[in-house]
């Protein structure tokens, strides 16, 4: 099983990015999807997740109405469109997948049964 985080990259203040988690040896259909981020010296820290089937989301309060989760069943695909992007939301990204059921999403890093492989955003001018 291999998840992998893409998309990230450079952008200035104001601008936008759509990550993507991909996985090979999995279905993410059968998994709810969590983003997180971690900057250096920070801790990680859970932005969003998706339920299953899509019937619930979560967003943390630092990026909130400014982000939207996602997913693309036929493609095998989760997204985050990250808008309004801020210098603080600069890290490095990550997916994980795990096999919560029912319409919630989890944060937390002991419930992630797979995690990918992060993808770095920058904001700066």
């Amino acid at each position: 099983v291999q998840l992998q985080a893409s998309g990230g990259g450079l952008v200035q203040p104001g601008g936008s990015l759509r990550l993507s988690c991909t996985a090979s040896g999995i279905a993410l259909a059968n998994y709810a999807i969590t983003w997180f981020r971690q900057a250096p010296g920070k801790e990680r820290e859970g932005v969003s997740c998706i339920s299953r089937r899509s019937d619930f989301r979560y967003y943390a309060d630092s990026v909130k109405g400014r982000s939207t989760i996602s997913r693309d069943s036929a493609e095998n695909t989760v997204y985050l469109q990250m808008d309004s992007l801020k210098p603080e939301d600069t890290a490095n990204y990550y997916c994980a997948a795990n096999r919560r059921l029912g319409p919630s999403c989890s944060t937390r890093v002991r419930d992630m049964d797979y995690w990918g492989k992060g993808t770095q955003v920058t904001v700066s001018s």
